[in-house]
C-alpha cells in the first residue's frame, strides 16, 4: 500500500470510528452532549478526510 493510500485509509477509518462511538452513545442512551461533540468532530474529521483524498488525486494526477 502507497503511503497516500495509507493516509486516506487511516482518515476514513477515524471517520468511522467516531461515527460508531457516536451511534453507540446515542443508542445506549449516553449523554447528549457527547454524541453531539461526537457527530461535530465527525463532521470535522470528514472534512479533512475529503482535503485529502483530493490532495492525494491530485498529486496521482501529477
Amino acid at each position: 500500500m502507497s503511503p497516500d493510500s495509507f493516509i486516506v485509509t487511516v482518515a476514513t477509518a477515524a471517520v468511522a470510528l467516531v461515527l460508531l462511538l457516536g451511534l453507540t452513545n446515542m443508542l445506549r442512551g449516553g449523554s447528549a452532549n457527547r454524541s453531539q461533540n461526537l457527530m461535530r468532530l465527525r463532521v470535522v474529521l470528514q472534512a479533512f478526510a475529503i482535503v485529502l483524498i483530493i490532495l492525494v488525486l491530485w498529486w496521482r494526477g501529477h
